[in-house]
């Protein structure tokens, strides 16, 4: 069994995935198969596609709760920042249709099984902690508008936003400052999982050939829907636009 690695493969070697371009129609080709996965078992994804509404409710209550208002909306917006970590196991379970394997609702969990774990948890760990600055730049926007009070009441907190000039500041650089967030998990991370899923190359290759794959192909900035749907999705994008033979490995700088 190979030893534990995470920024480079099991040989210890940075390799380059041949990146391709695509056009509109394999975007939609893509979407269409990862319909189809879906479509195949609806039913398995229940559980899985619970965790947005129960983790958003729980979110809303703690903010509520800890007089933390103003964060409710980055906190919802922002756990699309971890979506693409979140959707692993619907690449998973697209990576076994593909093969013809059993897909069943639990084979999602065996992403743990993947030698490319350690990688997979630490582009996770990168993620999260996207998430984490994300919601301390949200705060400061706040901050620097409305002071360090936290909003009196939810009824004060929206006539606050939707009716005085500091409200429209913040929803403009708020919004502003989320796109800017969107865009680089976006170009780190589009096909980074379907990557190390597929084959073992390591956090440091996945992330670039994704960043590559984003300049070859700007549509990409399309992926910005957070659907079941486009998580299967994403694993055909992948297949289309990596090629899957010519690799040229490199050796890792020390």
């Amino acid at each position: 069994m190979a030893g534990f690695h995470v920024m480079a493969d099991a040989q210890g070697l940075h390799v380059q995935p041949t990146v391709r371009h695509i056009t509109t129609s394999d975007l939609w080709d893509a979407l269409r198969l990862g319909a189809e996965d879906f479509w195949a078992k609806p039913s398995h994804y229940v559980f899985l596609c619970l965790i947005y509404p129960v983790v958003g409710l729980i979110l809303t209550r703690w903010t509520s709760g800890s007089s933390a208002i103003q964060l409710v909306y980055p906190l919802m917006s922002g756990f699309a920042l971890i979506g693409p970590f979140a959707a692993i196991g619907l690449y998973e379970i697209s990576r076994r249709r593909e093969l013809g394997m059993s897909s069943r609702w639990h084979h999602a969990l065996d992403v743990r099984r993947s030698p490319a774990l350690p990688s997979i948890a630490a582009i996770g760990v990168l993620l999260f902690a996207l998430f984490l600055l994300w919601l301390f730049t949200a705060q400061s926007i706040y901050t620097s508008l409305f002071g360090a009070e936290p909003p009196a009441s939810v009824g004060t907190f929206l006539r606050d936003v939707l009716t005085t000039g500091k409200g429209w500041t913040l929803i403009l650089l708020g919004n502003a400052a989320g796109l800017v967030f969107a865009v680089v998990v976006l170009a780190t991370t589009v096909i980074a999982f379907p990557l190390l899923l597929d084959r073992d190359v390591g956090a440091v290759s996945a992330i670039e050939t994704s960043a590559r794959a984003v300049i070859v192909n700007p549509l990409f900035a399309g992926l910005a829907v957070v659907m079941p749907v486009l998580g299967h999705a994403t694993w055909h994008l992948y297949r289309k636009v990596v090629e899957p033979q010519d690799i040229r490995p490199i050796r890792r700088p020390m």
